[in-house]
């Protein structure tokens, strides 16, 4: 296990960097000049001599490759730079807007689990019914409905028809403004594990030890958690990592949509006004910790079935 654990991380270090070298590059290929763009912002005019010590003062003028490393450098000693507009530590501001985006991200996985587990494992045991069918439909919408839409349609219903949640904003402690938006990402990713827990269920049923189990007089109940479930688990893991992923990329939508003050609100932000060190922030943020999750959910695949093994 533990060498299956090291495995993992080291073949996770090579992607980040790529990661780090991609987002770069991109944040290096858009037209214009960040600097120029602020000094015209503030005064209205546009500097030469200020904007070249700004430049300088800045590294901009460094060769693209060392620049590079410099950016690198500090990502790994937790610097992310500074912001061009407020010269605030990118760190500082990650920190600050973190807690929000992960409570909502967590909440929504969380929902997201209960949900797809639950509707698709109903599918399975009722294949071929008119319930399968509306559990299809319902992943089929789950994947097809834009963020963006369904978080309006959930605002409508609970925030101005019922006035059960608040629309937007966020309040520190109040968790019914994490609510509506948390449901939001939750729906879409539980669809698809749905869709997924359906498909392994089916399977698992299949077995001759699922017939084994019936024909001992095992009552349903501990057949499907303590046989099914627990063996159709890797493949449901898997997408749940997955997802996690998407769940945090949706969340720059979801984030804008609800008015939170997440890190997806600042990237946004950020995008807008070409403030790039705090872009590369958000993008490196979310990709690191897509990657986590990602290696915590194969140790854990890992864990619930030793069979699975490394790739040579």
């Amino acid at each position: 296990m533990l060498n299956y654990t090291i495995r993992r991380l080291l073949e996770a270090i090579p992607i980040w960097i790529a990661i780090t070298l991609i987002v770069f590059i991109l944040m290096n290929i858009i037209p214009g000049d960040p600097v120029a763009q602020l000094m015209d912002a503030r005064s209205g005019a546009l500097d030469e001599n200020v904007i070249k010590q700004i430049r300088e003062q800045w590294g901009l003028n460094d060769p693209l490759p060392l620049q590079y490393l410099h950016f690198l450098q500090g990502v790994v000693q937790g610097d992310f730079g500074t912001s061009y507009q407020s010269r605030s530590s990118v760190t500082e501001l990650l920190m600050e807007r973190i807690p929000v985006t992960l409570q909502i991200t967590v909440l929504g996985l969380i929902i997201a689990i209960v949900i797809g587990i639950t509707v698709g494992t109903i599918g399975a045991l009722k294949r071929g019914t008119w319930i399968d069918s509306l559990v299809s439909s319902f992943s089929v919408s789950g994947v097809s409905l834009p963020s963006f839409f369904l978080g309006l349609i959930l605002m409508y219903l609970f925030a101005v028809k019922i006035r059960l949640l608040p629309a937007t904003g966020y309040v520190a402690g109040d968790i019914r403004y994490l609510l509506l938006p948390s449901l939001t990402l939750a729906l879409a990713v539980s669809g698809v594990i749905s869709r997924i827990t359906r498909s392994a269920m089916i399977d698992i049923l299949r077995m001759d030890y699922m017939t084994t189990a019936i024909s001992k007089g095992i009552s349903s109940g501990r057949i499907i958690i303590l046989h099914a479930l627990k063996n159709a688990m890797p493949p449901i893991l898997t997408i749940i990592g997955v997802q996690m992923g998407l769940l945090l990329s949706g969340a720059v939508i979801t984030e804008t949509i609800f008015g939170l003050p997440g890190v997806g609100r600042l990237m946004i932000d950020a995008i807008l006004q070409r403030d790039l060190p705090i872009v590369q922030g958000c993008v490196v943020f979310v990709a690191t910790v897509f990657l986590l999750v990602n290696l915590l959910t194969d140790i854990g695949c890992r864990l619930i079935d030793p069979r699975i093994k490394v790739e040579s």
